[in-house]
């Protein structure tokens, strides 16, 4: 199983700096250390994984090789793939058993170094409500690993060429012995490279690039929703030994909107209305992401009643047909009343209470009916 990105691990951008790894880190340390999840059995491997990805990005040393060549430029065992040997798994693991006893390559590749895909990358984008429902088009600005100017990618000082690994001799994975097991490693000294640079080149420090910024386009369709990805292919981290990048994931986030919220395709609004619009009934004029719409409020409406208007809402990525708008009515209380204004809705409470209140209130009186046989009256 590949290895999750560690700058994706902790929730930090590429370029956070030393602190904002650190406060990451704390974090997820107390929500996830396992003498406070007793009950959850994944909360230590969450623990660990946090742990790791801290103890290299915390290194500058470790980062920069790690932000250069991703997991295989900190892994000492690079060339280890999930079950325990090489890349190419089997015959990877075992070539020199083959080699020795057949005179073959047994798959191990004597000269072939090893060659990694880019890790994929992830930026995290908020755009607003109208924006995902009708799509858009914007730039980014991520970090990047580009080649270096002086050294022009190779590494070495100018004037001067990388030279053949010592510990490999160039092929970029050495042997162990074990008895009977000859186990075939990534070369630790040049990372599977097959090159060692005696002299490295001071602007990059020997990796042959350097940490820049670029900008790319981004097509928002319309109807992204919260927690969608869109997958800019190649556009991630470079791959080390000649390998394909990986890609980049712009996830969606959405502003917090003042008028409406979202589920998935249906929007909601609070809607508040006049008492005497509530009593007597009227037309509102309320707005939609297309423009304005009209709803008749029917006489003696009361708080919380809910008016969909269909198709209102927001046609999904995946969707045929556009949500509903949810309209929850909210029946406002009059404020800063006049002294002959209060006198007119205590005469109009007067009025509703000898002719019958129960029949004007009836919510109440019901509510009152079921306090009493609470109580047993």
């Amino acid at each position: 199983m590949s290895k999750r990105d560690f700058y994706e691990i902790l929730g930090v951008n590429r370029d956070a700096s030393d602190d904002e790894i650190k406060k990451a880190y704390r974090k997820l340390a107390m929500k996830y250390h396992p003498d406070r999840n007793p009950d959850n059995p994944k909360a230590e491997e969450h623990f660990k994984e946090a742990k790791e990805a801290y103890e290299i990005l915390s290194d500058g040393q470790k980062r920069a090789a790690y932000d250069q060549f991703g997991h295989a430029g900190v892994d000492p065992q690079a060339g280890m793939g999930g079950g325990g040997f090489g890349g190419g798994g089997f015959s990877d693991a075992f070539g020199g058993i083959f080699d020795e006893i057949f005179g073959g390559r047994g798959g191990g590749g004597g000269g072939r170094s090893n060659v990694y895909r880019g890790a994929d990358l992830r930026y995290n984008l908020e755009i607003t409500l109208e924006q995902a429902a009708h799509g858009t088009e914007t730039k980014i600005r991520i970090p990047t690993m580009e080649e270096c100017e002086v050294c022009h990618g190779s590494g070495a000082k100018p004037g001067t060429q990388p030279k053949t690994c010592p510990t490999c001799n160039g092929s970029g994975q050495v042997r162990l012995q074990q008895g009977f097991f000859s186990i075939q490693q990534t070369c630790h000294k040049c990372h599977g490279t097959g090159r060692f640079i005696a002299d490295p080149c001071k602007s990059c420090g020997g990796v042959g690039r350097v940490k820049q910024h670029k900008t790319l386009s981004v097509k928002i369709p319309a109807g992204v929703d919260e927690g969608d990805r869109i997958r800019l292919a190649g556009e991630g981290e470079h791959g080390v030994n000649g390998g394909p990048p990986g890609d980049l994931y712009v996830q969606i986030h959405l502003k917090p909107h003042a008028v409406f919220t979202r589920d998935h395709n249906d929007l909601h609004c609070e809607m508040p209305i006049s008492f005497t619009t509530a009593a007597l009934g009227g037309e509102i004029e309320i707005p939609t992401l297309d423009g304005a719409a009209s709803i008749k409020i029917p006489g003696e409406t009361q708080s919380g009643r809910v008016f969909r208007l269909r198709g209102k809402g927001i046609k999904g990525v995946r969707s045929h047909t556009h949500g509903d708008l949810m309209c929850h009515v909210v029946v406002e209380t009059p404020v800063n009343l006049t002294e002959r204004q209060k006198e007119l809705l205590r005469e109009l409470e007067e009025s509703t209470s000898r002719d019958n209140g129960a029949q004007h209130n009836p919510r109440a009186k019901s509510w009152m009916d079921k306090v009493k046989e609470f109580f047993g009256d």
